[in-house]
């Protein structure tokens, strides 16, 4: 990877959608190249994808929380049995590994704090493998999906 990858990463940070043409004036780079930059990019997983930024409280999930959960033991089964029990709980909107204790973070939007009582009393408490569950309510968001420092 070099400069003209990073500034390419960079402009596609800042405006996911700019059109090839565009991001190849924007970067000083001729279309093609560009292309092939870009092309190579994505193909060797430095870009894994493309997707709109929702803002939660514009589509009425305007409670956060994070879910700090322990295991009762850390095998490859309890862990992995975990981690596919989150996939189907589509109100983690991030879950983290974490070393130590505990060991996982998990991001979650729900509307409001009943509906997340609820999810917490339904599917929480339910997760496999689970020691103890701590929560926190998140009371302001400074920033979200910051792009990387590159």
């Amino acid at each position: 990877m070099d400069a003209i990858d990073r500034k390419i990463l960079a402009q596609l940070q800042e405006d996911g959608r700019v059109s090839v043409t565009d991001l190849s004036e924007r970067i000083g780079l001729s279309l093609s190249p560009c292309h092939r930059r870009v092309r190579a990019l994505e193909e060797a997983g430095v870009i894994d994808g493309y997707r709109a930024h929702i803002n939660p409280a514009k589509v009425g999930l305007n409670f956060s929380a994070i879910v700090f959960a322990t295991l009762r033991e850390s095998t490859s089964k309890s862990v992995r049995s975990f981690e596919s029990a989150l996939i189907d709980i589509p109100e983690i909107i991030r879950a983290e590994r974490l070393f130590g204790d505990p060991d996982f973070m998990l991001h979650i939007v729900t509307h409001d704090l009943a509906a997340f009582q609820k999810l917490y009393d339904k599917h929480l408490s339910a997760l496999p493998f689970v020691l103890r569950l701590r929560s926190t309510l998140v009371m302001k968001s400074i920033f979200d999906n910051r792009p990387v420092p590159l």
